[in-house]
This record gives C-alpha cells, sequence and structure tokens, in this order.
C-alpha cells in the first residue's frame, strides 16, 4: 500500500530515512551550506563518553532517559508525588496531573534565549530550559492552567482558555530587563490547545477536557499495562492543528517539517525533512512520566524514535569540528547578526525555517544515531537513546559551549526563535 506524503512526513520512519538522505548527500560533498568532517567524529564519542562517566560513574543502569521530568529537579518532582499521596491523590490521578504538568511545560520549552532567567523561591537564577521548566511548574502548582480555584493542580481546555500575555509574561518574570524570545508564541501554542482537548478522544472524559486523560485512553488501548510508543505519538500527533501551518499538504498541517535544497521534489514532496522535535521531546517526556508512576506500566517500541536535532546536540558537532559551516554562509550569518544587533557578533544568526538550519538539524539526527553506537561500544554496555541524549550529548553541547564562548554559553549557530520550534 502506497502512503501518501501528508501521512509519511508525519511518522517517525520518515524523520530518520529524510535525514539520512542529507547525510547521504553529504558524503557525497553535495551539501549547500556544511561540510563534513568525520575525522573529528572521536573527539565528539570520547567527550560524551568523559561528561557520562563523570555524571555517573559506571552505574549506567542509573541513567535515566532524556525527559522533561529531569529539568524540574528530582526533589521538585519527588515533593509533588509527596504531596498529592497526602492528599488522597491515587496513582491513576497522580499520573494524569503528571502527564498535565509535562505537555504544558514542554509546550512552552522552546529557546528562550540568553538573556531570560527565572529567580526560583529560594533565589537561585536559572535560565534556559531548566528556568523555562521550574517556572512552569511554578505555574503549575499556583493554578495558571486550571479553571478551578478548588483544584488548582491541573491543566483544563476552561483554564487555558483564559490565559493572557500578561498572565504569562508574570509567571515567566518577563520584564524590560529580563525579555525573553518568543514569548507570545508560546501563549499562543497554549491558546490553541483547549481546541485540541475538546476535539481529540484522547484527552476527554466525559466533560472533563485534560491533557491527563490520555492515561485512561492508553490503559483502555493497554489492558496488559504495556504502553507502545506507536499509541502515545498517535496521541502527540493529535496536536497536529497546533503547529503553525508553515507548510500543508492536502489541508493538512506538517508541523516541524520543511524543503531542503539538496533533495530533489520529484512530484511526491521528497525534498521536504521533517523532524517534530518538540512532539518527540514531548513523547520522550510523557513515556518517561508513564515509566515513572506507580501505575506498573512499561514502554515497548522506543527505537523508532530519533535524536532531538536542537542547537546541543547539533552545537556539540559544530564545536567539535565535524559539522563545518561553508565560508560564505558564515559571513551570511554574521550579517543577519548584526542587522538584528546580536549582542555576540562571532556567532552566525539565521531563522529557524531558514534552508541551512534544515541541514544542520539533518545532519544531527544522525550523528545523534551514530553517537549512540559508539559510545555503547566503548562503554561495553547497553543504553537507550534516551539514555545517550540525558547522560551525553546534551550536556557535553552545554559544555563544550560555556568553554568556547564563556560570556553567554550559548550555541556556535544562533537560530531566531518564534518560541514554537526549538
Amino acid at each position: 500500500m502506497t502512503i501518501v506524503p501528508e501521512e509519511y512526513l508525519l511518522t517517525l520512519e520518515a524523520v530518520r530515512e529524510r535525514c539520512y538522505e542529507v547525510y547521504d548527500k553529504g558524503k557525497q560533498n553535495q551539501l549547500d551550506y556544511f561540510d563534513i568532517d568525520e575525522t573529528q567524529f572521536d573527539k565528539v564519542v570520547t567527550h560524551v563518553e568523559q561528561v557520562t562517566h563523570q555524571r555517573f560513574g559506571n552505574q549506567y543502569d542509573k541513567i535515566p532517559p532524556h525527559s522533561r521530568l529531569n529539568h524540574f529537579g528530582t526533589d521538585r518532582v519527588a515533593e509533588l508525588y509527596q504531596q498529592w499521596a497526602a492528599d488522597g491523590k491515587d496513582p491513576l490521578e497522580q499520573t494524569r496531573m503528571v502527564m498535565d504538568l509535562i505537555m504544558v511545560s514542554v509546550l512552552v520549552d522552546a529557546g528562550a534565549g540568553q538573556q531570560w532567567v527565572y529567580t526560583c523561591s529560594n533565589g537561585d537564577k536559572i535560565g534556559r530550559s531548566e528556568g523555562l521548566a521550574i517556572a512552569s511548574l511554578d505555574m503549575f502548582v499556583k493554578g495558571y492552567f486550571s479553571h478551578d480555584p478548588n483544584h488548582k493542580q491541573q491543566v483544563t481546555a476552561q483554564g487555558l482558555e483564559l490565559l493572557t500575555v500578561d498572565q504569562m509574561a508574570k509567571g515567566f518574570q518577563v520584564s524590560d530587563e529580563n525579555p525573553m524570545a518568543g514569548l507570545e508564541g508560546r501563549v499562543q501554542l497554549l491558546q490553541k490547545l483547549p481546541l485540541i482537548l475538546t476535539q481529540q478522544v484522547f484527552f476527554q472524559r466525559g466533560t472533563s477536557c485534560r491533557p491527563g486523560h490520555l492515561v485512561d485512553y492508553l490503559l483502555e488501548k493497554s489492558p496488559d499495562k504495556i504502553i507502545q510508543v506507536r499509541e502515545v505519538w498517535q496521541v502527540v500527533m493529535g496536536l497536529g492543528p497546533m503547529w503553525p501551518a508553515r507548510y500543508v499538504i492536502h489541508d493538512v498541517p506538517l508541523g516541524d517539517v520543511w524543503p531542503i535544497p539538496c533533495l530533489m521534489d520529484r512530484g511526491n514532496y521528497e525534498n521536504m525533512v521533517p523532524f517534530h522535535k518538540l512532539s518527540q521531546w514531548l513523547t520522550y517526556s510523557l513515556l518517561d512520566g508513564l515509566q515513572q508512576s506507580a501505575l506498573g506500566l512499561q514502554v515497548e517500541g522506543l527505537e523508532v524514535m530519533t535524536g532531538l536535532p536542537e542547537y546541543r546536540n547539533g552545537g556539540l558537532l559544530v564545536d567539535h569540528g565535524v559539522l563545518k559551516l561553508k565560508p560564505k554562509e558564515y559571513e551570511r550569518g554574521i550579517h543577519y547578526a548584526q542587522d538584528q544587533h546580536q549582542q555576540d557578533l562571532t556567532v552566525p544568526l539565521f531563522d529557524g525555517s531558514d534552508p541551512l538550519i534544515v541541514e544542520w538539524r539533518a545532519l544531527t539526527v544522525v550523528f545523534l544515531d551514530k553517537i549512540h553506537q559508539a559510545v555503547q561500544q566503548k562503554l561495553q554496555v547497553s543504553l537507550t537513546l534516551a539514555q545517550v541524549l540525558e547522560a551525553g550529548t546534551w550536556t557535553a553541547g552545554r559544555e563544550i559551549a560555556a568553554q568556547l564562548r564563556p560570556s553567554h554559553g550559548g550555541p556556535p549557530i544562533a537560530i531566531k526563535s518564534d518560541g514554537t520550534i526549538f
């Protein structure tokens, strides 16, 4: 049976297949924006191995999967569960609440920019993904996303409909002195979620419409408590109408899918490369929340997921010299950084939709597979790709960025964020 392009491009298989087509062009020196130098690859593997050992020693079984829950901090998550149990919430409702929290937290997790920080209740100042995570957790606890003041710690369609940019600016502590990139884009995503919650059966139980009801749906589909990744992906793909309709095929919005010049469109959209980064990040995080629950759930089919093509993982490859911007493209990015009054004018800047960024992200997906295999061989241990992302690549990307650009620790290539992709 032939699968139509708008269905194919929404599959996880398409992400890996199209990214490898881009990599194959690179091996033939047919890329438009990057050169590949695989002689530098061992440096990346060594760095990831070192970071993994520093963080976990030989206790590889202690490595958690890459997930939003890690950004909240172990203590904060444990305190939530303790509080919910003390309040009489059963394991099923606790799991629904975690799913609620994960959903909104991932949807606001696009890059916030180098200047934004969140001041925690203890006075700690935290930026980037962890800062966004803790801010979203605090807002969740305060009832920002619930319509019911007697049940604040939930996410409901009615509650999200009441959200405003001013409220979210307050929750994220945004000001002239503490600017956030893409604030409006984040709010617009959350404002679109109620329509999805009220339309998709995954999120409905009676008159209640909330992300957490996906647990009920999955338990009905999996009475043996073995959750298939494809089932969770189907739920996440149900969010598709939320994403900005950048590219549409036969009235189907594709989301995080982009054309690339090095692949030829032969009449069936063969030049389109899907990533679904936020959707995969959400899927990894939901799966982790399900596995951590007290419901005794298992997950099967993780191998179809890919590495996440975002700036930490991609930056690791650029900073170690595996991927090198062609000189004219570097100059183009520097000119754009100057035009946009970027703080660090040694870092090239591009729009998220720029074909250069598409090429970078596609190569990142492929090299994350290669790093996964190489790290397992080097450590002589079996790890999931999600564990390698968490233990090594993301942290190593941040570490080398801080070493090479100590003034801000940002990536070697900056992406102008609208709050909905990266």
